[in-house]
């Protein structure tokens, strides 16, 4: 009888540990039936090889986003303020190196560009992680105010497209195949890291429990300010992309992005409380996210003035997979078969 017992058991908890494995990663699954969706219902977004790649493309700046989003949340942290940095940062160095007659025209080193963008998200995101950190700021109260701050200053700086760009600076985020390579490089990157490095294992300890983090040696003020700083570096470099994709700085650049990101992030796997997720998860949902926008801009059955309505249901839709998931995943480890 007890040998019985010991069978059952063990292949109620092999079940378990299947369905544990594919509620993390829940994303694939639903990645291949929105794209048999969309080959079924709107098969021009998905034409041919040069409409893929367009994808992937335009995919770049949003990826980069979910990206700081993700390891933001990995820590148990967020940041509303990633779509504003990016913004910014962009409008900045654009006005520094733009020849537009509203333009501050300082320089054309487009040199001068690359760093003078990354070091603002950099601060940007250093004085956030501070703030949470050192100071003890919510970082939901935190990074909305910096989020209206940073919106506000960049249509304070310029309501009007810059142009005028040099020419190196913009062709980082024109070339479509180096900026696919830039966003596929940083997922490969963040994964390994966040995988086997110390760093990556003090991340997921933070987003677990921080109280339970800092018992074990674990500086975490210092690791809660890394975190954004690479966060806002993330932004950045997200803004000098989208400043390539469009070929100028728009006014509008970088809002609402974040929205987006979160759901990237979410559908992706990536715990709202923290600790657990996977970046090669998000990456499927920053392709989930374009594919779908690319099926909005092809169907004529959505016009242009209810994308951002769809956008929203497709949030609510990844924050109800999420929870979904959350309880599957409570219900499975409560019954102790795993």
């Amino acid at each position: 009888m007890s040998t019985e017992q010991g069978y059952v058991g063990r292949v109620l908890g092999d079940r378990d540990e299947i369905i544990l494995t594919l509620l993390d990663n829940m994303i694939w699954p639903i990645l291949a039936l929105v794209i048999l969706g969309v080959l079924i219902f709107v098969p021009q977004a998905l034409r041919n090889l040069e409409a893929i790649r367009l994808i992937l493309w335009a995919s770049v700046p949003i990826g980069l986003l979910v990206l700081a989003e993700s390891l933001c949340l990995l820590s148990g942290h967020f940041d509303l303020s990633i779509g504003s940095i990016a913004g910014f940062s962009s409008m900045f160095t654009g006005m520094v190196l733009g020849t537009c007659p509203s333009c501050w025209s300082i320089s054309t080193n487009p040199w001068l560009g690359f760093g003078l963008i990354l070091a603002t998200g950099a601060t940007i995101g250093l004085v956030n992680g501070i703030m949470i950190a050192k100071v003890g700021l919510n970082p939901f109260l935190q990074t909305l105010a910096f989020l209206i701050i940073f919106e506000g200053a960049k249509t304070a700086i310029q309501t009007q497209p810059v142009t005028g760009l040099p020419q190196l600076y913009v062709s980082v985020g024109a070339t479509p195949n180096f900026a696919i390579g830039v966003l596929l490089f940083a997922f490969l990157l963040f994964g390994l890291v966040l995988r086997f490095t110390s760093f990556g294992q003090s991340v997921y300890a933070l987003g677990s429990s921080e109280k339970s983090a800092r018992e074990v040696g674990i500086d975490t003020e210092r690791l809660i300010i890394a975190v954004y700083t690479i966060s806002g570096i993330l932004a950045a470099i997200a803004g000098l992309m989208l400043t390539g994709f469009v070929g100028v700085v728009p006014p509008l650049i970088g809002e609402g992005l974040v929205f987006q990101a979160f759901a990237g992030a979410v559908i992706g796997g990536i715990s709202l409380f923290g600790g657990r997720g996977k970046v090669t998860g998000a990456l499927g949902g920053v392709v989930l996210i374009q594919i779908i926008q690319s099926a909005l801009n092809n169907s004529s059955a959505v016009s242009a003035t209810q994308i951002q309505m769809v956008n929203g249901f497709v949030l609510l839709v990844a924050i109800l997979l999420y929870s979904t998931q959350a309880k599957l995943r409570a219900r499975i480890l409560a019954s102790g078969a795993v």
